[in-house]
């Protein structure tokens, strides 16, 4: 598994620094690496993570159609907005709960390695690529928060190249996160 998690590594740092350029070139390198990371992830044990991967397969073809037909800016990115104060609470104990109960299951019915860990990846994660399939500036706070946790996680599994690979991502979604705000404040001046 360790070049097949090196591949999957070097496509999501492509991927990963297209979606924080706001490009929809994202797409098609995230689309080969979750389809990659679904096998590294099964063969180390870390089933939710591997089971996210069929949902970020899915999610990407849904980002990829919504990005294409929404706004752009005159930089050539999409436009990005931020949710209001009643749906961040709905995301949020949304994933709560999402994350309990998953774990939970995860706990009960699997040999699963770090059940509430993955499932706290796992359930942030979903919700983090949502909002960024709808183009909303929060999924970078959630990002940000999955790639700190997920960091630690993969290397105590022995992932080390998808360790080092979120500890990019970290810093990756820290620019995003930066750069969306930057952009929603250039488009009200």
């Amino acid at each position: 598994m360790n070049m097949l998690e090196w591949v999957a590594a070097a496509l999501g740092l492509v991927n990963i620094l297209l979606v924080a350029r706001r490009s929809l070139w994202n797409y098609p390198f995230g689309l080969a690496m979750v389809a990659l990371y679904f096998f590294v992830f099964f063969e180390a044990k870390l089933y939710s993570d591997a089971l996210l991967q069929i949902f970020f397969f899915v999610i990407n073809i849904y980002g990829w159609w919504n990005w294409v037909r929404s706004e752009k800016q005159d930089d050539g990115g999409i436009v990005v907005e931020r949710l209001g104060n009643p749906a961040r609470l709905f995301w949020l104990a949304g994933t709560a709960v999402a994350v309990l109960g998953w774990g939970s299951m995860m706990g009960h019915f699997t040999d699963a390695a770090a059940p509430f860990a993955d499932a706290t990846v796992a359930g942030m994660s979903v919700a983090a690529q949502i909002l960024q399939s709808q183009r909303k500036y929060e999924s970078w706070l959630l990002w940000v928060a999955v790639d700190a946790l997920a960091t630690g996680l993969f290397w105590s599994r022995g992932l080390i190249a998808t360790s080092v690979l979120y500890a990019v991502f970290l810093a990756i979604a820290l620019y995003g996160l930066v750069a969306w705000r930057r952009t929603m404040a250039g488009a009200k001046a």
